[in-house]
């Protein structure tokens, strides 16, 4: 019943939030009719063929009832055509989001491996020659924006090594050689982010009773470690990684945009800069999906990890 009513209440809120981003997406692009239709047909279109347009598309009814038309046909799949690419919106995005997904995979096999190892390492021994030098290369690494590091990566490993292509436009298929620069700039930042945020989690354990009565009994630091430190150390940790998703599909429009990488970012780079309006539109609604979905499990995975904490405590904030 507590899982139901969970699922329920996540399910409501996220539709509000949808129905919420939706109205101020469409208020955005759509109030103005007159912009509208320049957009589509093009500056140089004449009055009368704009009015034209205008009027075959239903722009002559109220705001409401044009609202509730497009909210209805993006509900059913009817995502419209794209004025740049020439092609049905809802052909053009799976493909690009795929492409986007294997970035962050990507990114997350280099941030949760490296930023959870590095972040118990340092935890374990706070304040250890260690610690001090992870704790300098993790506030390092989150110090530098994408755009920096990006610049950074293609300097050594471009110009100076020659040891990859400083574009990712894979035009003859996959290639992992292509997607290794990318993927580095994005868990370049996310994973010092991580291993601070372990450390911190892992000093907090380190020092409750339960593991100073484990001391006292002359276990080892190993299997105090994995015994009794590293579930609970590990539940900040876990619901943060789950919260790097929408940092992640932000941060990829740069870093694709730079390697000139054909995935979502570079998609809604394309639709912002050419007045795509039917394309944003849709871009930033499957955003918004994607970020609903990703605090929902977020919140599962909390109260998984943490028993003590309800999945309906974990919804209202993780008190």
């Amino acid at each position: 019943m507590t899982v139901l009513l969970f699922i329920l209440r996540k399910l409501a809120s996220a539709l509000a939030v949808m129905f919420t981003v939706s109205l101020l997406v469409y208020l955005a692009l759509e109030v103005n009719v007159g912009d509208v239709a320049v957009k589509v047909l093009g500056q140089f279109s004449t009055p009368a063929q704009r009015a034209q347009w205008l009027t075959a598309n239903g722009y002559d009814d109220p705001f409401i009832i044009r609202y509730g038309r497009w909210l209805w046909s993006f509900v059913t799949g009817d995502w419209g055509m794209s004025t740049y690419y020439r092609a049905p919106v809802s052909q053009l995005i799976p493909d690009r989001l795929a492409a986007s997904g294997i970035l962050a995979g990507g990114a997350l096999l280099i941030i949760v491996p490296v930023g959870l190892f590095a972040g118990i390492i340092a935890g374990m021994r706070p304040g250890s020659v260690l610690d001090r030098v992870i704790s300098f290369i993790s506030i390092a690494t989150t110090s530098i924006p994408d755009f920096a590091s990006a610049v950074f990566f293609s300097a050594v490993f471009v110009f100076w090594l020659h040891w990859l292509p400083g574009a990712s436009t894979m035009l003859t298929g996959f290639s992992l050689q292509q997607i290794i620069l990318p993927v580095l700039v994005l868990g370049f930042y996310s994973t010092g982010y991580l291993a601070r945020v372990t450390r911190a989690s892992m000093i907090e354990v380190m020092g409750t009773h339960y593991v100073r009565t484990a001391r006292l009994k002359g276990a080892s630091t190993a299997r105090i470690v994995w015994r009794h430190a590293l579930h609970n150390a590990l539940i900040t940790p876990v619901t943060v990684i789950m919260l790097q998703f929408p940092w992640l599909l932000s941060g990829v429009i740069v870093v694709e945009v730079f390697y000139a990488y054909k995935g979502f970012g570079t998609l809604l780079y394309d639709a912002a800069l050419n007045s795509d309006i039917r394309l944003v539109e849709a871009c930033a609604m499957v955003s918004v999906v994607v970020v609903v979905a990703t605090q929902i499990l977020s919140d599962l995975a909390y109260g998984w990890l943490n028993p003590r904490v309800s999945l309906l405590d974990a919804a209202k904030g993780r008190k």
